[in-house]
Parts: C-alpha cells; sequence; structure tokens
C-alpha cells in the first residue's frame, strides 16, 4: 500500500533526504519519496503503519500529517483486520442465541444469555486446544494466576469447556454464574494491567491460532462475561423471591 502525507518543517535538500532516510528505517517501509518543494512524503509500506510511528521516526522540527484522512480510514480498515476473527465469532454465537431465544410470541433475555455463554466458552476453549501449551505460554504472560502457578494456563480452558456445557444444558445456574463471575474477574484484572501498561503482547483468548494483541478489546471482551453473569444472578436471585 502506498500513501501520501503532508510533511512540514523541511527547508533545503538536507532536510529532504533526513526524512527520507528516516522513513526508510522504519520496519514494513519499501519505499518513500520526499519533496521539500510540494512539502510532501509518499510512502509504501508492506502493511499499515501508525501516523505516530512515522512522527516518532523524525526529528521534532518536522510535523507529518495525513492527507484527506486516509490514515483514519486505514486505521479502521486495520483495525477489523486485526480483530475479524473474534468479531465473526461473537457475532455467529449472538445470532444463534437471538434465535435460540426467540418464541412464536415472546423473547426470552435468559435464553439469550444462556445460549450466549454457552456458544462463548464452548467456541474459545476450542481455541485455546487446538495449542494448549501456546495458549499457557501466553497467558502467562499476564494473568495474575498463571504467572505464578503455571498449570492454570492448561486447566483454564477446560473450565472455560465445562462452563460451556453448564450453560448449555443449563445445569445449577446459580453455581454456574457464580463460577463464571469469579473466574472472569480473577481473568480481567490481569487484562487490565496490560492495557493500562500499554504492554504489547498477544492476548491469549483465541489461544495461539490468531495473533491478536492485547487491547481494549480483549477488556470489553471479559466485562461482557462478567456482566452477564452478574446479570443473570440478579434475576435468578429475583425469581426465587
Amino acid at each position: 500500500m502506498t500513501h501520501t502525507y503532508k510533511v512540514n518543517g523541511m527547508t533545503c535538500g538536507g532536510c529532504e533526504a533526513k526524512v527520507q532516510s528516516s522513513l526508510l528505517m522504519l520496519p514494513n517501509v519499501t519505499r518513500a519519496e520526499v519533496s521539500k518543494e510540494e512539502q510532501t512524503a509518499t510512502i509504501s509500506m508492506d502493511r499499515h503503519i501508525p501516523l505516530s510511528s512515522f512522527q516518532n521516526a523524525l526529528d521534532k522540527k518536522y510535523s507529518i500529517t495525513a492527507i484527506e484522512n486516509n490514515e483514519t480510514a486505514e486505521q479502521v480498515k486495520s483495525w477489523l483486520a486485526t480483530y475479524k476473527p473474534i468479531l465473526l465469532i461473537f457475532g455467529y454465537i449472538l445470532i444463534i442465541a437471538i434465535v435460540a431465544a426467540t418464541g412464536q410470541n415472546d423473547f426470552n433475555l435468559m435464553r439469550v444469555m444462556n445460549v450466549f455463554m454457552a456458544g462463548f466458552f464452548l467456541a474459545f476453549s476450542f481455541f485455546k486446544m487446538l495449542d494448549l501449551k501456546g495458549f499457557a505460554d501466553s497467558y502467562a504472560m499476564y494473568d495474575i494466576v498463571a504467572k505464578k502457578f503455571s498449570a492454570w494456563g492448561f486447566i483454564y480452558p477446560f473450565i472455560e469447556l465445562g462452563l460451556g456445557i453448564a450453560y448449555a444444558i443449563n445445569f445449577q445456574p446459580v453455581f454456574t454464574n457464580i463460577i463464571t463471575l469469579t473466574v472472569m474477574a480473577i481473568s480481567v484484572i490481569g487484562v487490565l494491567q496490560s492495557v493500562f501498561n500499554k504492554r504489547k503482547i498477544k492476548c491469549a483468548c483465541l489461544g495461539g491460532v490468531f495473533n491478536l494483541p492485547m487491547s481494549s478489546v480483549t477488556v470489553i471482551e471479559d466485562m461482557l462475561m462478567i456482566g452477564m453473569s452478574g446479570l443473570m444472578l440478579f434475576i435468578l436471585s429475583t425469581d426465587n423471591f
């Protein structure tokens, strides 16, 4: 892909050469054509590179900006491409859950959440088990339990599998949701720490099959499961009164 950016601050041929050299040193940049007269840089790259990376590579006297919002469009495209697997999985599970919970004349929210939780845990445990060791190694990089107890990374996918089956057959709903709430609350601690500290590590939510970076998407995923299990516990408790 090739994009043209506005570069301000170039006043001579030396500036032009310096900007070009700095840009060419970046990974994935294959070509850079810089024009002092037009104050532009046309950059070819193997994959999308954030505008911030270009700015960090340049001297502070130069500023680089996107032209016609092509940077924003590329960021959106890159984000969608990165998280496509998890978005598709969530989408499929949500559609199945809604269809399964829709009767002839009514809509059962508890049924939606039960089916969604079952699909979520079964699908995610499946991907983790495709490369159990790879998941355990990745998980130990950020999970607070797996860091101290390495076997937890090998046990966790089976807990997800058990929870998926439990939701699918509606086994002891109160107990199942308490376990889910506890497990996901512990799991999200390490995720939050990694995101807040801006650690560039791989998210282990889909095991070693997909190279997903740790980000706010992972936080939303965990918080969604915590929220659902909490809501289900609340509904179950009110139904008992």
